[in-house]
């Protein structure tokens, strides 16, 4: 069993935090096994069982997650564009990783943050509120600069269309160089803008292709989604779901 749930984070928080949120794993009899996909989002997660906290970076692939012992985590998930406000390095070497939040942040900080959210029992909302406290903390001043509006902006926009954007239309829109969006976006989301387009548009087909079924017309359901033809929505879903979309729905 695995119990999932969102909150909202704190109104100070909503310009950066998509939400924070819980998982409990709970194996009976069985590994609890999950395929994560890619979503475009960074995520920090804390458990009771790797307490020191680790960074789920922007992925370009699914990835798996196994539990074959109870596991609970409390995390929060950042909204694209948005994480480079509370981490002192370039996104984009984060990519497909799990570091631990040690790595990133000063030891004392995470080793406190861990003592506060571990050692003794505390509600679920109890956790979430030191994560807030935390990341309220490391926000800097400096996150509006013009750069963090420019790569907001190309979110924005990849995320309107569904990825539906050629990067070259993109950066003439935004009045900024091909090559100077490509830099800033890497650096300030994590992946870069193509990969990005990629998974929002993935993030739209694999919506219909559950709403369809397994009786879709594939065929229409790619061109509806921005891909060229069949084949290209096949190579994407193999690409970043490890399946067929035929599979992925069964």
């Amino acid at each position: 069993m695995d119990l999932y749930r969102e909150f909202a984070p704190h109104p100070l928080l909503a310009g950066h935090v998509a939400c924070l949120w819980t998982s409990r794993a709970r194996p009976q009899g069985v590994p609890v096994r999950r395929r994560i996909l890619p979503d475009n989002c960074i995520d920090i997660l804390w458990q009771d069982r790797a307490p020191a906290g680790f960074v789920a970076g922007m992925m370009s692939r699914s990835h798996l997650f196994e539990a074959d012992a109870p596991v609970l985590t409390v995390a929060v998930r950042f909204l694209p564009g948005a994480a480079r406000a509370f981490f002192d390095l370039p996104l984009h070497l984060l990519q497909d990783d799990h570091p631990s939040l040690d790595a990133l942040w000063p030891r004392h900080e995470t080793d406190a943050l861990a003592a506060a959210l571990w050692e003794r029992e505390l509600t679920v909302r109890a956790r979430l509120s030191i994560i807030e406290k935390a990341l309220l903390a490391r926000l800097r001043l400096g996150s509006r600069l013009p750069a963090d509006r420019l790569v907001r902006a190309a979110v924005r926009r990849i995320e309107e269309t569904h990825g539906a954007v050629r990067i070259e239309d993109l950066a003439r829109a935004l009045g900024v160089s091909r090559q100077h969006l490509a830099l800033q976006f890497r650096e300030r989301v994590g992946l870069n803008a193509k990969a990005f387009a990629m998974v929002s548009r993935f993030g739209k087909a694999s919506h219909a292709a559950r709403t369809a079924g397994p009786g879709a017309d594939w065929a229409a359901l790619a061109l509806d989604c921005g891909y060229y033809d069949q084949s290209h929505l096949i190579h994407e879903f193999r690409l970043l779901a490890g399946t067929t979309p035929a599979g992925f729905v069964a």
